[in-house]
């Protein structure tokens, strides 16, 4: 899939860029993966972690500079978007720069795929996108929207976007788990309700789930990967045992569960043994594009409340293990 390809990762200094970077340099071969985003010095720092690896290419540059984004894609083959404002707090204070970044930058990404011919686009989406509570989770629907419908603006053209959604990265730039972890320090634990849940992935698990849907993608799909839940209480108990628990109240735009499936999106979904798709509802969907996959029972919902794969205690100390090495 990736061999003598020629790749561009918006975003791509970011947590998710480098893992894939890593991953597609050392088990494919690409002619080129070009790394697009607005710090020189995070690039700089790539190019050293890379040791200047002569597949890697980096331009400087912002989705939300439409030109820039077409002369970058000049030649593509493949483009993974993974550049968005991603902080909630960040998000709900600066709410117009969520929306130049998250959702005018993805309206750029589809204009300039199409217009270089792209052959496929996937972007990173979250489980914060449905039932939105909070404007990043907002900007994330609409960039889904976006991207599902880019097939309709690409036409008869060889451009195919889809897009990839899944739930909190272990370890990643905002995780509780760095925040846990310094609280530890001072013996107390910050916790907004007990209740809470959430989905948890490994960031190596979302890199290979995202390569793995560039493969099979058809153009129109929402891919779901089936990922474990933790109980944040169980994650506290994990990483700090005998700190002291302080319950603070949930904070605004934030939910008890996740949720990655609705019931209104399981009517037109497929399940697979390791993952969900969600078929788009539009005219430029071919109903037999997947083979396999079985429909799902009415009311089906997939939240992290009601999931049936269930983190252990010693999962999640081998994750925080992992996470702090």
């Amino acid at each position: 899939m990736f061999n003598e390809k020629i790749i561009l990762v918006t975003g791509g200094t970011g947590s998710f860029g480098k893992k894939f970077t890593e991953i597609v340099l050392k088990e494919h071969d690409p002619k080129v993966i070009r790394i697009f985003s607005r710090g020189e010095l995070l690039q700089l720092q790539m190019r050293q972690q890379f040791n200047d690896d002569p597949r890697l290419r980096f331009f400087i540059g912002d989705v939300r500079d439409r030109d820039r984004l077409s002369r970058a894609m000049n030649g593509v083959d493949i483009v993974v978007h993974t550049a968005a404002l991603k902080q909630v707090p960040a998000c709900e204070y600066n709410p117009i720069e969520a929306i130049r970044t998250n959702i005018d930058g993805a309206a750029n990404v589809i204009d300039a795929a199409i217009d270089n011919g792209v052959g496929k686009v996937v972007a990173i989406s979250t489980d914060k996108a449905v039932h939105p509570v909070n404007l990043y989770g907002a900007t994330k629907l609409v960039a889904e929207k976006l991207f599902v419908q880019g097939n309709a603006y690409a036409g008869k053209r060889t451009t195919k976007f889809s897009v990839v959604r899944y739930g909190n990265v272990v370890g990643s730039r905002g995780s509780v788990i760095p925040l846990f972890l310094k609280q530890r320090e001072n013996g107390k634990i910050t916790i907004t309700d007990e209740r809470m849940t959430r989905f948890w992935i490994t960031l190596e698990q979302g890199v290979r789930f995202v390569i793995n849907c560039i493969e099979r993608m058809e153009g129109g799909e929402i891919f779901v990967p089936k990922i474990p839940s933790m109980k944040l209480m169980d994650l506290v108990d994990a990483i700090a045992p005998d700190a002291q628990k302080e319950i603070t109240g949930i904070r605004s735009g934030e939910k008890i569960n996740e949720v990655l499936l609705t019931e209104e999106e399981a009517r037109h979904a497929r399940e697979f043994e390791y993952y969900f798709v969600i078929e788009p509802e539009h005219s430029f969907w071919d109903s037999n594009s997947l083979n396999g996959g079985k429909e799902l029972p009415e009311g089906f919902r997939y939240t992290s409340g009601n999931n049936k794969h269930w983190l252990t205690k010693e999962e999640l100390q081998k994750m925080v293990g992992e996470t702090n090495g």
